[in-house]
């Protein structure tokens, strides 16, 4: 038996073991050949006499499995499909290509021979479902990285090697769903308790253990083909608890997906459907619903963006080649205020010693008290110890003197929207910084160009744009200016990485990338209002749009009273007179007449609670707003969840005509983590290319420009990718950044 990502041998009492290990990987994967290599193991240890029982663990020190091989997944959803084959002969081979890995463990699930797993570290995904195929478990008690669950649902996919039929047979359906629909993880104890594992050991003894137990039950059999099982908790039409629990999820899975996840959909009916017969028509079920969710365009949109093109970026894969790698020995923070506190917090977080900088040592210290605080929470919460927390606490120095950041490797600025603020500090800084160190701005719309006419080094000038709250946001938009240096986006990149958090790399403009089409989402529902429909239909239709928030709620979020400063000012420039401007003018009754300035202010397009929750929507909106539209039919909900996403997929375009990104895997990942672009789609660039094709797309946009007129015109670049049956991702593939800067 010749094998490429398992190491296998029999001992003498005739316990197989078989280390899964594959090669050049510091992770195990299922990949084609670590599939086919299990088919030969499960044929080897079924058909060999000598072979009494079989023990299955991991050669790797990060684990057993992190799940299936989803860069080879995609190249398989992309491929062709069976030439000159029939439709039913395609819809066969795919579901016995689907079904083999579930074929498979189904057969050494009942080879007659018992089989335990040892498990040290991930066994994530397709890991966890080759591991419930075995008879028993035994997990490491000392690792602190071991974790178990089945994460597909995250990236549009469902488990597809028995995971939606094993886990609820182990452990019941009410406890099993949450973990299938929301991807949840578990750690060692956890799995315990609820049976997911069998015995707990240290990391050394796992082998040795899952051996033991192998010797002293050859007789062993999986709990569902024992005679007289039954479901923990039943199972829909048989128990009303059961029946409860599936109708409570459906409802709670729509109210919170509004039917936008096909995988979550399909996870539930296979669940339903799947626990109702004997486990081997339930895996063929399963195998049929992931046949269906593997090949919806929603998957493949979110398999590559929030899994392959998020891991390239998290990985620097939109950094210019050629430089090396900066390790940052000390960073200094100029503004102490909600977002300088936040971004020193994440760098010292990181292990960076951080020089916070204020105009007194004493907003420094205030600064820094957020801080403290974050640090209290996490301990209060068992998530660190008072020691690391002094330790991060500690690489935090607070002072009001430009002096104390000499030898810093970068200097981010962090202080308010205004220009001549931002040109005096940047010409303070430079007093004292090095030849080589970046000058970072954290602004979310000032043009880096303009700023860096204040800098006698632009080229080592760089826009560095968090997102609030920087703690809990995973992503940093960098910006080059005219003048900045490859060199100098390398370092910035470096830094992104060196705090953990995912670097999109774009150009210059005013707002940027992400500022200036997040702001188009809550235009259009401004545009909606200003039509005659009923503002409860268009919040309820934004959410349904897959978007985080309605449009007005944002909006309330960001401040009214910034929103009719951006908006007069944009009315100006265009020449409209804002004193006709009905929306202008509406604004402006809101703010400055009734004091409704957003949530800061407990009062805007809602009234909100001493939380600072939203609990209704202002009823006295409708004194102001003529409702023309205040029913929703299918057609016109349709309607709307289009506009809205249209609306930003044009703005994305024009940024690409105009340079100021580049890189489709860029725009996808900004897309989603900076203004929460519907994740479902996979990004602005996805959502045209795979949900609608370019040319349905540019069809759809253009009727839409000829009804709402200028805001909606087709850029030339669409129009001519859709004449080539060009998507974004062909006409500006990964690199796109880099080739830019270096022209």
């Amino acid at each position: 038996m010749k094998l490429e990502t398992f190491k296998f041998d029999i001992d003498g009492d005739g316990i197989a073991h078989a280390v899964f290990d594959v090669p050049g990987r510091s992770m195990n994967t299922l990949t084609g050949q670590a599939v086919a290599d299990i088919i030969a193991i499960s044929k080897e240890v079924a058909s060999n006499d000598a072979i009494k029982g079989l023990v299955i663990s991991s050669g790797k020190p990060s684990g057993f499995c992190a799940g299936a091989d989803l860069g080879e997944m995609g190249n398989r959803a992309g491929a062709s499909d069976g030439g000159s084959m029939s439709e039913d002969e395609k819809l066969k081979a795919r579901f016995e290509q689907g079904f083999s890995l579930n074929k498979t463990l189904r057969e050494l699930e009942t080879c007659g021979k018992p089989v335990a797993c040892a498990l040290n570290g991930l066994a994530l995904g397709g890991g966890l479902e080759v591991a419930l195929a075995c008879h028993y478990r035994v997990a490491a008690n000392d690792n602190p990285k071991q974790q178990f669950g089945l994460p597909e649902a995250k990236i549009g996919l469902l488990p597809g090697a028995g995971g939606t039929q094993r886990l609820p047979r182990l452990v019941g359906v009410q406890a099993a769903l949450p973990l299938i629909l929301q991807g949840e993880s578990f750690d060692a104890e956890k799995g315990k308790a609820m049976g997911v594992i069998n015995e707990l050991a240290p990391g050394a003894d796992v082998v040795e253990r899952a051996k033991a137990w192998v010797k002293a039950n050859p007789n062993a059999k999986a709990p569902w083909d024992e005679k007289g099982y039954k479901v923990p908790g039943g199972v829909p039409h048989r128990s009303p608890g059961a029946g409860q629990v599936m109708t409570m999820a459906n409802a709670m899975l729509h109210a919170k997906t509004y039917g936008n996840f096909p995988a979550q959909k399909n996870i539930l009916s296979c669940v339903y459907e799947g626990i109702q017969v004997p486990i081997d028509a339930g895996l063929r079920i399963e195998t049929r619903y992931f046949i269906n969710t593997q090949s919806r365009p929603e998957a493949k949109a979110m398999i590559r963006s929030l899994f392959l093109s998020t891991q390239a970026l998290s990985k620097g894969g939109n950094r210019p080649d050629g430089y090396p790698k900066t390790e940052f020995k000390k960073i200094a923070v100029i503004g102490a205020g909600l977002m300088g506190a936040g971004i020193a917090y994440v760098q010292a977080k990181a292990g960076i010693p951080t020089v916070l900088v204020d105009v007194s040592k004493e907003n420094a210290e205030k600064g820094k008290d957020y801080s403290r605080r974050l640090v209290e929470k996490d301990i209060s919460r068992g998530k660190s110890t008072k020691e690391k927390g002094d330790k991060l606490l500690d690489l935090i120095t607070t002072t009001d003197n430009y002096d104390d950041f000499k030898g810093a490797d970068l200097v981010i600025e962090a202080v308010f929207e205004n220009e001549e603020l931002k040109a005096k500090i940047t010409k303070q800084a430079e007093e004292v910084l090095g030849e080589d160190a970046v000058f970072g701005s954290n602004t979310s719309t000032l043009p880096i160009t303009g700023l860096a006419k204040a800098s006698k080094r632009p080229e080592n000038f760089i826009g560095i744009h968090f997102f609030s709250p920087v703690e809990r946001m995973g992503l940093v938009e960098i910006i080059s200016g005219e003048k900045t240096s490859e060199a100098t986006l390398a370092k910035a990149i470096d830094y992104v990485l060196a705090i953990r958090k995912t670097p999109i790399a774009v150009n210059d403009s005013r707002g940027f990338y992400t500022s200036r089409c997040f702001g188009t989402y809550t235009r259009e529902g401004m545009e909606m209002l200003a039509e005659g429909i009923k503002p409860a239909i268009i919040e309820n239709v934004g959410r349904q749009s897959g978007m985080p928030m309605g449009p007005l709620e944002v909006s309330d979020s960001v401040g009214l009273d910034t929103a009719l400063k951006v908006t007069r000012a944009t009315a100006e420039a265009m020449g409209v007179d804002i004193q006709k401007d009905d929306r202008t003018q509406f604004l402006g009754w809101l703010v400055e007449d009734q004091g409704r300035v957003g949530r800061k202010a407990g009062k805007g397009f809602y009234d909100y609670n001493e939380k600072g929750k939203p609990e209704r929507l202002w009823p006295d909106l409708n004194s102001r707003l003529e409702v023309t539209v205040d029913e929703c039919p299918p057609e016109l909900k349709q309607h709307l969840k289009n506009r809205f996403l249209i609306r930003q997929a044009i703005e994305v375009a024009r940024c690409f005509e105009e340079g100021v990104i580049t890189d489709a895997r860029d725009a996808d990942i900004g897309s989603i983590l900076a203004w929460g672009f519907a994740p479902y789609t996979g990004g602005c660039c996805s959502y045209v290319d795979l949900i609608w094709g370019i040319k349905p797309f540019v069809e759809e946009a253009t009727r839409m420009e000829e009804k709402y007129g200028e805001r909606f015109k087709v850029p030339q670049l669409l129009k001519d990718m859709a004449a080539k049956g060009e998507g974004f991702y062909d006409r500006f593939p990964p690199g796109g950044v880099k080739a830019k800067v270096a022209a």
